[in-house]
């Protein structure tokens, strides 16, 4: 049996046993049918993860997990375990396998579903295995990269997971930061744009990944943004940036000269996305996941143990 349908069954058995949710609320809550619930309890027992106690997996995992919903409002909540000896890639093929398991659940047929990308998105839909679905679309949320970071193109995401879902997928022709604010703009107003942009007001799920502080230098698209972006990001107190969107401290969208040249979804059309799900992990970026929390951006966030404690450890010091 795989780690991840183990961790699922024994978040099942905790949700009922523990929390005493019924079978429909907990059918409701993680996105499947109540007959399975009642399945998947019966297998709990079998594989014994349940006897008197729920064993596997430490329940505290999911106590934090429920700490982070109650803190933030949030739909969802996703945690990997930490393990102290682990390298960082170790640390993050987990959360891409865990991230991959957690939105096919989610996947169903009429959905249209879009994608920012980044490694932690790009790990995550190569982890998704094919699940055949009806009238499914796949869309780009932002702009492409540069032709020196092409590695998880957005576009590159989009036909992946269209392709593993048997849907229909659209692709976006234009970088994600503009020279000036009047090609961005030509671009929004294009008639070739006109149809992702109907696609975003039908947005079902959508799935982002969330650039740390300026100093970050793992990002696979800054390499876009001149001197004069970063002085101006640093001066405005950027603290980190979700569809290539800058932020500060407080959640508040920086709408400077870079914002007006970017091509993708604003943090307020986020914020309307029925399932808005955020994949990251890694100390240095829970200050630039707080704001995104606290504004209420996003209502899933999909991290690992360490992250969700440093996150609720920076939220109680504000």
């Amino acid at each position: 049996m795989k780690e991840d349908k183990k961790k699922l069954l024994a978040k099942v058995a905790y949700m009922y046993y523990e929390q005493e949710l019924t079978q429909a609320q907990i059918a409701k809550e993680l996105a499947i049918y109540r007959t399975t619930v009642s399945r998947m309890l019966s297998q709990a027992k079998a594989a014994g993860i349940v006897e008197i106690k729920i064993n596997h997996f430490d329940p505290s995992l999911f106590e934090l997990e429920e700490q982070m919903k109650q803190a933030f409002g949030l739909t969802a909540v996703e945690l990997v375990p930490t393990e102290n000896d682990s390298s960082e890639e170790i640390k993050e093929e987990r959360l891409a396998a865990a991230a991959g398991a957690w939105l096919r659940r989610q996947l169903s047929d009429d959905m249209v579903v879009g994608l920012s990308w980044g490694a932690s998105v790009g790990k995550a839909v190569s982890k998704i295995e094919p699940k055949q679905l009806a009238n499914v679309s796949v869309v780009p949320v932002v702009g492409g990269p540069s032709h020196i970071n092409s590695r998880y193109h957005v576009n590159t995401l989009v036909y992946e997971l269209a392709r593993k879902l048997n849907g229909n997928s659209l692709f976006v022709n234009a970088t994600v930061i503009q020279e000036t604010k009047a090609l961005a703009e030509g671009i929004f107003n294009s008639k070739y744009f006109h149809e992702l942009k109907e696609y975003w007001k039908r947005l079902d799920l959508v799935i982002v990944g969330i650039g740390g502080p300026l100093s970050y230098h793992k990002s696979q698209w800054r390499d876009l943004l001149s001197a004069a972006d970063y002085q101006e990001l640093k001066l405005r107190e950027a603290v980190g940036d979700c569809c290539c969107r800058f932020y500060d401290s407080y959640g508040k969208e920086l709408n400077g000269g870079v914002n007006q040249r970017t091509i993708g979804l604003s943090l307020t059309e986020l914020a309307d996305v029925p399932q808005s799900v955020g994949i990251a992990r890694g100390i240095s970026k829970a200050r630039s996941i707080v704001p995104l929390l606290k504004k209420g951006y996003l209502k899933t966030v999909i991290t690992d143990q360490e992250t969700a404690q440093e996150i609720l450890r920076l939220n109680q010091r504000k």
